[in-house]
């Protein structure tokens, strides 16, 4: 078939790989105008922009799908089908209607499970024990079209968003074109999604990516390695923003176990009777030789990688030697 894709981020470029080395012709790509992103706030062409590019394709960037030239460009390139791994905006009825066989979306979950934004987040954040990728018609309604084929993926104790959907674009990617084989031969038909099971994952802000202390360790941990990497976990010491990655969960005091935690179960059960007899209050730090603990809610956890604003990241034993406190503790929040 004749395709345009369109796709914005890291996690859509291997779909485009796929389908570059599929028997599909990609004439053209369509994806989220450049923007401003770093510390420098430089003007950037997204990824699946670059790849387009190193690959000789037509790059379309609308403002907004609802563009009468791009719609009017679209229609002249006339493409069977518009294939779609999150590209970043609602494409409306209008450019729905161009391609013969409709535009179809790679999705990061089983669907009608986690529509919208942020998926592969949202899964974790909520203590799902799998996930998967779905490929479904697009329809006017969010995420709701007819299924053409899907795929699971267990979420590991230690899955950070990053890692969970490094996976599941690569396999995705897969699952997308051999949805466009079977869409192409007719052996392959859509159904509609079933009416209970959905769940909705909104994106997530960095408003939402503060740590609540007085949460529990598993919700923190949980919390953190859903925003890592994007939009990144934070706190604030002394009022200076500080961004976490990954955490330990200890045992809880007198417990004498280590909890199922969402980073090494071995730093998390060495460090349990340590935890148990000292243990920190909610956001309380609490610095024993090369280790940093935080209170929680519930049980310690022990920091991982952390990094203040304007500093480099670096292990959280390095980050509070630098901070030359007067005593064996501090307080986050």
């Amino acid at each position: 078939m004749r395709l345009v894709f369109a796709g914005t981020p890291g996690a859509a470029v291997p779909t485009l790989d796929a389908l570059l080395k599929s028997r599909h012709e990609v004439v053209a790509v369509v994806t989220r105008p450049d923007a401003r992103a770093g510390r420098g706030r430089k003007l950037g062409r997204s990824p699946v922009a670059i790849r387009a590019a190193e690959a000789g394709l037509e790059i379309l960037q609308p403002a907004r799908p609802s563009e009468p030239a791009f719609q009017a460009r679209l229609t002249d390139i006339a493409p069977d089908c518009c294939a779609v791994t999150a590209y970043g905006a609602l494409i409306p009825q209008s450019a729905l209607d161009i391609p013969a066989r409709g535009w179809v979306n790679l999705h990061f979950s089983v669907l009608p499970a986690w529509r919208g934004a942020a998926p592969v987040q949202h899964a974790i954040l909520h203590g799902d024990d799998i996930t998967g990728a779905t490929t479904f018609q697009i329809v006017r309604e969010l995420d709701a079209g007819p299924v053409f084929g899907f795929l699971t993926e267990a979420i590991r104790p230690d899955d950070t968003a990053g890692d969970l959907l490094g996976r599941l674009s690569t396999a995705g990617a897969e699952l997308l074109v051999a949805t466009l084989d079977g869409i192409e031969t007719g052996q392959l038909e859509a159904r509609e999604q079933p009416a209970d099971g959905i769940s909705l994952a909104p994106k997530i802000t960095p408003v939402d990516a503060e740590v609540d202390w007085l949460a529990p360790a598993l919700a923190i941990s949980r919390q953190i390695r859903a925003c890592t990497p994007d939009p990144g976990a934070w706190t604030e010491l002394a009022g200076v923003r500080v961004k976490l990655w990954p955490v330990s969960v200890l045992a809880a005091p007198g417990s004498g176990a280590a909890a199922a935690s969402g980073v090494a179960g071995s730093a998390a059960a060495a460090g349990g009777a340590e935890a148990a007899e000292s243990a920190p209050l909610a956001g309380e730090l609490r610095v024993l030789r090369n280790r940093v603990l935080v209170g929680t809610g519930s049980s310690p956890v022990e920091l991982g990688a952390v990094q203040a604003h304007g500093k480099r990241q670096m292990s959280a034993a390095d980050w509070v030697r630098g901070l030359h406190l007067d005593g064996p503790s501090a307080k986050f929040g």
